[in-house]
């Protein structure tokens, strides 16, 4: 079966580069706007062999897992606190409301003022939009325990901590490896866009001086590049997601199919 998807997913990429190289060849589109694909490959392998294309990639790389690995501490941290801990959660329940529709997007202005061009600036928006990704998924991890178990751990003689470890956490961890998922993507989104937009160093300033210097197939194929990141980290995530839940049913039941 999963042969047979793969044959498929191949078949479908083909298609795509077959039609990315066609439709420019019969004048649909003009190649100055959108190059056959394979221009865009041959300067893909240009870049690959720059050097600076590297130090952009290592660049966005060090962006997104920083601003990644903050957001999941804070937003695992700071769910535990807030379900654990009476009335903190209702007390706290409106600011996160107001806060969590905020567009990361628009907090590039404030990002500027405070930190120009540097990491910092990228690292407030990726850890401001992946936090609560975690976050949100924390509170309803916590909010699917069984009161039937937290109860018997009580009984038991169990102390808030303990409950915290073998109650609340193996109940929560499906619901935390889904946020991690989803943040991971979300930290990728907003690090290429703080580079694009602000000018950070990385694979986003790059895209934005191949444009400006109008060398479109060097900025498609760093469109690419981007996209296959993405990719990778996408099935990175559901890797380590399928190891850290073994013992889950859901992960259990795709290895029986």
């Amino acid at each position: 079966m999963r042969g047979a998807n793969a044959a498929l997913g191949a078949a479908g990429l083909a298609a795509f580069l077959a039609l990315g190289e066609a439709v420019p060849r019969l004048g649909l589109v003009k190649e100055a706007y959108f190059p056959p694909t394979s221009r865009i490959v041959h300067a893909l392998g240009r870049e690959v062999s720059d050097h600076a294309f590297w130090t952009a990639l290592g660049d966005t790389l060090t962006g997104w897992a920083l601003g990644l690995a903050i957001a999941i501490g804070a937003g695992v941290v700071v769910g535990l606190l807030l379900s654990v801990v009476p009335y903190l959660r209702e007390a706290t329940a409106s600011t996160i409301e107001f806060l969590r529709p905020i567009p990361s997007v628009a907090l590039i202005p404030l990002a500027v003022l405070l930190y120009g061009t540097e990491l910092r600036s990228v690292l407030l928006l990726v850890v401001y939009a992946s936090f609560w990704q975690v976050l949100v998924q924390v509170l309803y991890g916590v909010q699917d325990v069984d009161p039937v178990a937290e109860e018997t751990a009580r009984s038991y003689g169990l102390g808030p901590w303990a409950r915290v470890r073998h109650v609340l956490w193996p109940t929560a961890l499906p619901y935390v490896m889904t946020g991690v998922r989803l943040a991971a993507a979300v930290a990728l989104i907003l690090a290429v866009t703080a580079e694009l937009v602000i000018g950070a160093p990385g694979l986003g300033a790059r895209i934005a001086v191949a444009e400006s210097s109008q060398a479109v197939p060097d900025m498609y194929a760093l469109v690419v590049v981007t996209g296959l990141l993405g990719l990778l980290i996408n099935v990175g995530a559901r890797t380590v997601e399928r190891r850290a839940l073994a013992w889950h049913q859901s992960v259990r039941g795709e290895v029986m199919v």
